[in-house]
Formats: C-alpha cells, structure tokens, sequence
C-alpha cells in the first residue's frame, strides 16, 4: 500500500478518540489483562445479534468467560491484536484481528470478530473500532483482508457492505447445538478504489 492510500484513509477518520452523539470513544490495544471485557462483550453481543440464527438454548447456556482462554492464549502469542473501545471506563465494544488462520491465504490480514455491546449499536462504534483495525493492518502490510459472516447475519453484511467489504464465493459450515450454519467471506475492497 502506498503512502497516499494510507494517509487518504486517516483523513476519512481513523483516529484513535473520537466523539459520537456527544459521547467521546477511546480505542485502545487490549493487554492479556483485558480478557474478562473481551469474553464478556462477546457473550453480550451473541446473545443479541445471533437470536434466532444460533440455537436458543446455546444461547442462554453462554457463560460470559468463554472466550477468556482463546484470548489469554492469542494475545499472549500475539497470534492476534485485539482492541477495546471505550466510553469513560467502560468498555463497550471489541475487535479482534492478525494474520490470516486461512492457509490458503498466508499474506492476507484477518479480522476476527467485531462486537459492540447492544446497547451501543448503531451509533458508529462498530465502524470507529473496524477502521482503526484496517488502518493498522494495512500500516503492517496487509494489502488484502477478508472476514467471515453468518449467512444469515443480514444487518452484519449490510454493515460491512457500507464499510468497503465484498461478498466473495467463499462458504464454510459449522455446527452449534445440531444446526448447521455457514458463514461467508467478506473481502475489503476500499483500497482498490482509494
């Protein structure tokens, strides 16, 4: 990428403190000592953004520490980066992001997850957070990203639709409780046209 583009995409927004509604956001690098926020917003948003898609009964089985060691082991590895977003000191929202699991593509970047706390959404946290993990992954040399989406996460593929993002023909399939799910690729695509 070149200097240009990257300088292009800070000027579109990506900073790291940024007002919203009259609320100030702060992102910041998450340490092995944020993990219990990390899980916890991650339990939150599932239980809201997955009803109706994940088997109920999953759902209110999540404990909220399910994720804490997935990420003490991939922060401690730095097999990803992930970022909090604050309101005061409350932490609000998360992404998750590194090189891409997928052997396939070895030099692609990979975001990994993206919640907000529910009743966060729709007021531009979700973007502020996806920004600044694109800024910093194409700043280490990522020149491709992808994410995966459920199939049937609408809003989700509206969201990163709006954020520079194209369905590829990329499909995997999973089970959660006896119902199989898929999800599909998303490729960024803003740089191209940058």
């Amino acid at each position: 990428m070149t200097k240009d583009k990257i300088e292009r995409l800070i000027r579109i927004g990506l900073k790291s403190s940024t007002s919203r509604g009259g609320v100030t956001l702060d992102i910041k690098t998450a340490s092995i000592h944020d993990v219990k926020e990390i899980s916890y917003i991650h339990a939150s948003s599932w239980k809201t953004a997955y009803k109706g898609i994940v088997p109920q009964e999953y759902l209110d089985n999540l404990k909220n520490d399910f994720w804490i060691p997935s990420f003490e082991k991939w922060i401690s590895d730095n097999t990803i980066t992930a970022k909090l977003a604050y309101t005061g000191n409350e932490a609000i929202g998360c992404i998750s992001y590194g090189k891409s699991r997928d052997i396939s593509l070895p030099d692609w970047g990979e975001i990994v997850s993206l919640y907000v706390l529910p009743k966060y959404l729709g007021r531009g946290f979700g973007k502020a957070l996806l920004m600044s993990a694109i800024n910093d992954m194409y700043n280490k040399g990522f020149e491709n990203i992808y994410l995966w989406v459920l199939e049937e996460n609408l809003q989700a593929q509206k969201f990163y639709r709006k954020n520079g993002f194209i369905k590829s023909e990329d499909k995997l399939s999973c089970e959660i409780s006896g119902k199989n799910l898929f999800d599909l690729r998303f490729i960024h695509q803003a740089m191209a046209s940058i």
